[in-house]
């Protein structure tokens, strides 16, 4: 079952257990909430399908919880928040961050990672106490 953390104000958190359907509901979810921020359609097509990604690559490999973080750019424009791009945080509980790696014309896998690399205006992977967190910003039009 999905555990809904936060949808209010500028961040929305999302936990999903590693579970078929997962990918599916953390799509649904990030696409609603980024509707409700009423943010470009093509930034949220784009975070969607990275995000769908993400959480693919650590149900693959975690069989914990898989946390889905949103944190809006400033609707204000009076540069509040640290980031001025949409932030999107994918996190399970393996400390091992992922490999790119190279996938060839044949391969079902090894793309997600290097679809991020190449959509994202930053991205990054950090360690936590009990896991890692695989982060990316898109830039916003304007």
């Amino acid at each position: 079952m999905i555990g809904v953390i936060d949808t209010e104000g500028d961040c929305a958190e999302w936990s999903f257990p590693a579970v078929p359907g997962a990918v599916r509901t953390a799509r649904h979810a990030v696409r609603e909430a980024l509707r409700g921020w009423e943010l470009d359609t093509a930034v949220g097509d784009m975070a969607v399908l990275l995000v769908s990604e993400l959480v693919t690559n650590s149900m693959r490999y975690a069989s914990g919880p898989i946390d889905v973080r949103l944190v809006r750019p400033d609707p204000d424009g009076d540069g509040s928040p640290a980031h001025p791009g949409l932030l999107v945080e994918v996190s399970d509980p393996l400390p091992d961050p992922p490999t790119e790696r190279t996938a060839g014309p044949d391969d079902e896998g090894g793309r997600g990672l290097q679809l991020v690399a190449r959509s994202a205006r930053r991205w990054g992977i950090r360690r936590g106490k009990s896991g890692k967190t695989v982060w990316f910003e898109l830039a916003l039009p304007g």
